[in-house]
């Protein structure tokens, strides 16, 4: 089974989390051949901009080769460039497009086959989990609410985590384990194990610790 990044969130431009990143390229082997999905956007992260400074980034932490899964490849040339890296970064963005798009192409199902290293950052976090928490609004109020994520793991992450909401986490910890990762922070799953890089916190049974 791959090794698991959720990262909580991270400005790329100003490389907040390149701690965490360097611990994933370690993993991966020192210099991985990257692929990026960034399919969380409503029209894809295309702009040439965003690209140069991902791929100025991974470059930096020693990637061999970054490249980009497109959307409109069929979904043999998906499989076979997940197939042929050895690590996979989904970016951040908007949860249910991520989930819709990832599941149409069939990635979801390669995900549970791969023995790399995935990391996912917000978004790509979220859904790498038992279930996605999503902001949605109910009666003019902001609530979290879930929807099915991949079920790579038995639990949920709520990324960009802050304490003001610890209160509907901890609700929600009732139906099962939540894990609050702030921008700057990471869980790690490796071989069945859970880590942290930074502060993580534990929600379950209604009951919020920090994850050590």
């Amino acid at each position: 089974m791959a090794v698991l990044f959720f990262l909580g969130g991270e400005d790329v431009s100003e490389r907040g989390s390149w701690t965490i990143n360097a611990e994933a390229f370690r993993v991966a082997g020192g210099k991985p051949k990257v692929v990026v999905f960034s399919w969380a956007k409503a029209a894809f992260d295309t702009d040439p901009g965003s690209r140069k400074i991902l791929i100025s980034y991974f470059r930096s932490l020693g990637a061999k080769r970054v490249d980009f899964a497109d959307f409109s490849d069929s979904n043999a040339t998906t499989a076979s460039t997940i197939e042929g890296s050895d690590l996979l970064y989904l970016t951040g963005g908007l949860t249910r497009a991520l989930l819709e798009r990832m599941r149409l192409k069939g990635v979801d199902c390669l995900l549970r086959g791969f023995d790399g290293v995935v990391v996912g950052r917000s978004a790509g976090a979220a859904a790498l989990g038992l279930r996605c928490i999503i902001t949605t609004r109910i009666d003019g109020k902001r609530v979290f609410v879930t929807v099915p994520g991949f079920g790579l793991v038995d639990f949920c992450v709520k990324t960009h985590y802050k304490p003001l909401k610890d209160r509907q986490l901890k609700q929600l910890s009732h139906i099962g384990r939540v894990f609050g990762v702030p921008e700057g922070s990471a869980l790690v799953f490796k071989d069945g194990v859970l880590g942290a890089i930074g502060e993580v916190y534990l929600f379950e049974d209604g009951e919020k610790t920090k994850f050590e």
